[in-house]
């Protein structure tokens, strides 16, 4: 089982996953689940109907806007980093958060690595699993790493040049 962080009170801890991964080729097992978005399209509205917790995974060339519909149903939606340098997936958590205004789980899949952890909450993702074994300190370490901050992202950080008056 990987390792699981979520923000708590807004400090990473490590947490219970209470969702299933599910892949595309396997049998949808009891409870809640994190299903493909191709496979939310064809099956989600019968999962939703059960009375279920749904999250969905978005790969990186995948559209935040295909959701968009559907966003106030869904409980997680699980960006996937395909590998350290694709950063796709921090503009879709921005656009979550922002621009559709998502109030569920953004969490960061796939090639996911401490280093990452500060921009990662600044853009809006309040869930990991790190693919580096990170521990919740670490990731707490990373996520305080740098005292200022030079732009606006989701986590309404004041930016440097506010500080100073200017």
């Amino acid at each position: 089982m990987p390792t699981f962080i979520r923000l708590q009170a807004g400090a990473p801890a490590l947490a219970e996953d209470p969702f299933t991964a599910v892949g595309d080729d396997q049998t949808i097992p009891p409870g809640d689940v994190i299903i493909s978005l191709s496979r939310f399209q064809t099956e989600g509205e019968g999962l939703l109907s059960e009375g279920r917790q749904v999250g969905v995974r978005l790969e990186s060339h995948e559209d935040v806007e295909a959701l968009a519909y559907d966003l106030p149903r869904i409980a997680v939606v699980a960006l996937a980093f395909p590998k350290f340098g694709d950063g796709r997936a921090y503009t879709s958590a921005r656009l979550l958060r922002e621009r559709f205004h998502f109030k569920g789980e953004v969490r960061a899949v796939g090639d996911v690595l401490r280093e990452q952890a500060g921009y990662m909450v600044r853009c809006g993702f309040d869930a990991f699993e790190p693919a580096d074994g990170s521990t919740a300190q670490a990731w707490e370490r990373a996520t305080h790493r740098f005292r200022h901050v030079y732009q606006r992202a989701s986590d309404g950080r004041p930016v440097a040049f506010e500080g100073r008056g200017g």
